[in-house]
């Protein structure tokens, strides 16, 4: 029989402080213990512990992991650090870490699968149980994040069917950002785990700029996620503390003196109580002198006497470690302490461990940490700024020695220190560590921490963040490329050109120096369309055909056709891209070709152009991990679609795209590919689906004007106004920040126009007017121009502008057939709008016939249901209908009516309801004329009879009609009640007597 594995160190605390009695939380322990009983059965929990500096977060959340214990579930710690010097992930090193060491290679192999290669890059002592692993391949800096984090989620879920697992991340308002996105991703996938993932933060040293509260907004959405505000001690429960700690009653009297001074704070309470009992003063009635009190106002007073206990020699160690970190080394000590043995040093470490001001790290040979942050803080604000300078000018230099070759590792930790001693050592060494953990950030997908330490190191330089001054030398130019690779992956869409910027000045250098590899590497990275001019240049120094060119090529095919008259040029750059990746076999060069291909064809109309291209991409994906340009063809193949009417396969692909989406992790893109799936439902008439994926969509990319734009449209359809203006005013503000030749810009206009036609109001048409008129003068790109163009026929429509529908009308018409693409509105409708405005009656109605023919085989049922009004209204403006209608003309409008008012019902447009209901009390109001069909027959009834004889089933009639099916069945029962018909059989023969069967006639 195997030996059971070794059980890990449970917790980062010293045992004397977990066998401390716990008082009070009871509610508090309720809920977490709930919400582990969830984890242990498979649903897996992330609960958030939040509260004050010493409020006892640590120590509940002990609590909590002693009662994991008894359930069988395995324990691991990891806690964050103020210092910046600390690695990213580093929490999560530390819980993995301690797993790793107790876990054999084969259970590692299971349970991390392939993606043993990706964890341990953070995790190196992996590799000394693995010894076979390679290294990871070379992705793009999104896939390889998303990757690396897919890989983690993966082995701590496999970790958890073997054991119960949880996990705990202390002090997280320390928390690197690369820490605190891997925890926004695993919270995604711990719904079906045993995992209970808790965190433990100080809401007080939240803004809403820390990065940590942008997570908690992430995470609030998440099924997963619970948060428990720990508060402070009640009076009551301080004086049971008391009691059961040290033995001592006391007064009611003199716990409300305690009470006072310490407000409830337990960390407060027990180093108050602590220091009253080491000094013999707390007796049940006495608790210190007066200068005594008064030590409680500030707990760093108390942790000053309890360091006054300490020797002289004690107190000096202590403060050098206080300014190396929470954390430490005692060899790197025994560097700094050279006039010290190491004797001598090791007594006086164990003078402070007796002491509980610091203790050993689990799992860790010669490492010790402070037992409390407060503690740490409170040395290192006592050392003079001079002193401190020297202090870390010592320590960058002792660790220099202490990690030898292997200083690159940690060169997040020595740009730290070489950083604060910079007035003493000067810039050079902190550039060069800085440099060096960019790049490591980089590599290891923590973008955030990547741009701090590019910023450090350009500041140290001398060497403005913004600007258009080019590198001066090699090195400057690594910082700035780094930089720009940074931005590009952290910011918003209409911030890249920052990233442009940058990414300029390092192509200048490296363009003067000649040196063609970093010149391609920079000018054929993704940051927009403002690349042109560098890809341009880069291509005079690229050998022609070689595969430098061809990648260049490729990038530079998406940004030629978006200019004017572009588009020929980069069908050429397209077309030599492809001769050179089939040549040379390079299907990821193919791939990314394509993808740019089906876009650029997307935006300029060729909806079917682009559907081949963006298939035929999507069909190399099959064979390979391409991220990037596997969730472009897929975008740009639900546009395609459901541009053409095509939602099946549009709804296909849209499905498809966004767990593609979500493994690339890029934000542009995830947010597009929420953005797709929220079109389809919206166009479905699917409400509540489409304003999830919406919902999702926002969180992502707040300031998105086209998700903004399809929300504000959901909620006023729905007549939800107030919601619908608080979204409009939203997406006001974010058209703002965008430029007149975007897509977007012209989206909003007509999103503002549409908004008017719902509400019956004029609000905002001239404000669309100007933006409609701004947007087609601004761009060559057709897909923002037919935008435009839209957007002003509507508001032809709206004023009754016959000269101007006519001026729209001339160019829209060769749209006939399709959505207008992101705006999700026929195009067949705006033109019978047009014609209507025009005075062109006959040809108003064919236009309206064709917009309800293409919506009913599309299955747009919304837009159905408008077109269906919007024609209504045109038959009851004829001059004739308001006179005296005829009755086949009575029965048309009647259709049209109830058939809008039937989708509208059923999918909650109560605008539309209402506008429908009063057209149709006004139609009902006027005299019957003669029947139109026998027995009073409707023309719907008709058209239901039609099918009906024809062998329809109910189910059948609904979606020919794109009607709901409990309509045609009412349908159904009205026609045998008029005709007298018992069933199917009867009414077909009815049909056939009266000429009134498919292809029959009256």
């Amino acid at each position: 029989m195997a030996e059971p594995p070794p059980q890990p160190e449970r917790s980062s605390l010293p045992r004397s402080q977990r066998r401390d009695i716990f008082v009070g939380r009871q509610r508090e322990m309720e809920t977490l213990v709930a919400a582990l009983d969830d984890a242990l059965s498979g649903q897996g929990r992330l609960v958030m512990l939040v509260g004050e500096p010493g409020i006892g977060k640590t120590r509940t959340t002990q609590e909590l992991a002693s009662y994991a214990e008894q359930q069988g579930a395995q324990v691991f710690w990891g806690r964050c650090y103020e210092e910046a010097g600390a690695p990213p992930y580093w929490p999560w090193v530390q819980t993995m870490r301690s797993y790793v060491q107790q876990a054999s290679a084969e259970q590692l192999i299971a349970e991390m699968g392939p993606g043993a290669a990706d964890i341990a890059e953070i995790i190196p002592n992996i590799r000394g149980k693995l010894t076979d692993l390679e290294t990871p391949s070379d992705l793009e800096p999104e896939q390889a994040r998303f990757r690396f984090f897919d890989s983690i989620t993966t082995f701590l879920k496999n970790a958890a069917q073997r054991q119960r697992l949880m996990l705990v991340l202390d002090d997280l308002h320390w928390a690197d950002r690369s820490s605190l996105s891997l925890l926004e991703f695993l919270a995604r996938e711990l719904g079906e785990s045993r995992v209970l993932l808790v965190g433990c933060y100080r809401d007080t040293d939240l803004s809403r700029q820390h990065a940590l509260a942008d997570t908690l907004a992430q995470l609030s959405q998440e099924p997963v996620f619970r948060r428990q505000v720990l508060g402070r001690l009640e009076q009551e429960e301080l004086g049971q503390f008391v009691e059961a700690t040290t033995g001592v009653q006391l007064s009611q009297e003199l716990t409300g003196t305690l009470y006072a001074h310490t407000e409830g704070n337990p960390f407060f309470i027990t180093e108050v109580i602590r220091l009253l009992s080491e000094s013999g003063e707390l007796t049940a009635g006495h608790i210190g002198t007066s200068e005594e009190m008064r030590i409680p106002e500030g707990v760093r007073e108390v942790i000053g006497r309890r360091l006054n206990r300490l020797s002289e020699q004690c107190n000096e160690v202590l403060t050098t470690a206080s300014i190396i970190g929470r954390e430490f080394d005692f060899r790197l000590l025994n560097i700094l302490n050279g006039e010290m043995s190491e004797d001598q040093l090791l007594q006086t470490v164990n003078e402070a461990s007796s002491h509980q001001l610091i203790e050993d790290v689990p799992g860790q040979m010669d490492r010790y940490q402070f037992c409390h942050a407060l503690i740490q803080q409170t040395l290192a604000e006592e050392v003079t700024t001079s002193h401190r300078v020297r202090l870390h000018a010592r320590i960058g230099a002792g660790l220099e020695e202490l990690y030898g070759d292997d200083a690159e590792a940690h060169a997040a930790e020595l740009a730290r220190h070489f950083g604060e001693a910079r007035t003493s050592t000067g810039p050079v060494k902190l550039v060069n560590y800085s440099l060096l953990a960019g790049e490591r950030a980089l590599a290891t997908y923590a973008y955030e921490d990547a741009l701090a330490h590019f910023e450090r190191g350009l500041a140290a330089r001398d060497i403005a963040l913004a600007g258009t001054e080019a590198a001066s030398d090699e090195e400057a130019a690594a910082l700035l490329f780094g930089l720009a690779r940074a931005q590009s992956s952290t910011a918003e869409r209409h911030q890249v050109v920052e990233a442009f910027n940058t990414l300029s000045r390092a192509f200048e250098y490296y363009a003067e120096a000649g040196n063609v590899a970093q010149a391609v590497a920079v000018a054929e990275f993704p940051v927009g369309p403002e690349t042109g001019d560098l890809i341009d240049r880069a291509l005079a120094m690229a050998a022609p055909d070689s595969n430098e060119a061809g990648r260049l090529l490729s990038r530079y095919g998406g940004v030629l056709g978006r200019t004017e008259g572009g588009y020929d040029g980069a069908q050429e750059a397209f077309s030599r891209a492809l001769t050179i990746a089939r040549r040379e076999g390079d299907e990821t060069l193919e791939m990314r070709t394509l993808a740019e291909a089906a876009g650029l064809a997307y935006i300029h109309l060729r909806h079917d152009e682009s559907l081949q291209r963006s298939l035929s991409a999507i069909e190399l994906a099959r064979s390979m991990d391409y991220p990037r340009a596997e969730v472009s063809a897929r975008f740009f193949a639900v546009g395609a679609n459901y541009t053409q009417g095509i939602l099946e396969e549009a709804g296909r692909h849209a499905t498809e795209v966004l767990p593609v989406a979500e493994k690339l992790r890029d934000r542009y893109w995830l947010s597009r590919a929420l953005w797709t799936n929220d079109g389809v439902y919206h166009l479905a008439g699917d409400w509540r689906t489409a304003r999830e994926f919406n919902d999702r969509g926002l969180a992502i990319s707040s300031q998105a004007s086209a998700i903004l734009c399809t929300r504000v449209l959901l909620e006023y359809e729905i007549g939800e106004f107030g919601h619908g203006e608080a979204y409009l005013n939203r997406l006001l503000e974010a058209t703002g920040l965008v430029s007149p030749e975007s897509i977007e810009y012209a989206f909003s206009a007509v999103t503002l126009l549409l908004v008017d036609r719902i509400t019956g109001d004029a609000k905002w048409t001239h404000v669309a007017a100007e933006a409609a008129k701004r947007a087609a003068a601004a761009s060559p790109r057709p897909l923002s121009i037919l935008s435009a163009k839209a957007a002003l026929g509507l508001v032809a429509a709206l004023r009754g502008e016959a000269d101007s529908a006519g001026e729209q009308y001339q160019f829209l018409q060769q749209y006939r057939g399709i959505v207008l693409p992101g705006i999700l509105r026929s195009v067949d409708r705006l033109l019978g709008l047009l014609s209507q405005t025009m005075g062109n009656m006959d040809q108003a109605t064919a236009h309206f016939e064709d917009a309800l023919a293409f919506c009913r085989k599309a299955g747009y049922r919304p837009e159905l249901a408008w077109s269906c009004c919007d024609y209504a209204d045109l038959l009851m403006a004829g001059a004739g209908f308001q006179a005296a209608p005829a009755r086949a003309d009575r029965e048309k409008v009647m259709a049209l009516l109830e058939d809008s008012l039937s989708i509208a019902t059923e999918l909650g447009m109560r605008p539309l309801m209402e506008r429908v209901t009063e057209r149709l009390e006004r139609v009902r109001a006027q005299p019957d004329a003669a029947p139109a069909y026998p027995d009073g027959l409707t023309e719907r009834e008709v058209e239901v009879l039609r099918l009906l004889a024809g062998g329809k089933t109910n189910l059948d009639i609904a979606e020919e009609l794109v009607i709901a099916e409990g309509t045609a069945r009412r349908h159904v029962a009205n026609i045998y009640e008029k005709i007298g018909a018992a069933n199917r059989v009867e009414a077909a023969v009815y049909a056939g007597q009266h000429g009134l069967s498919q292809g029959g006639s009256r």
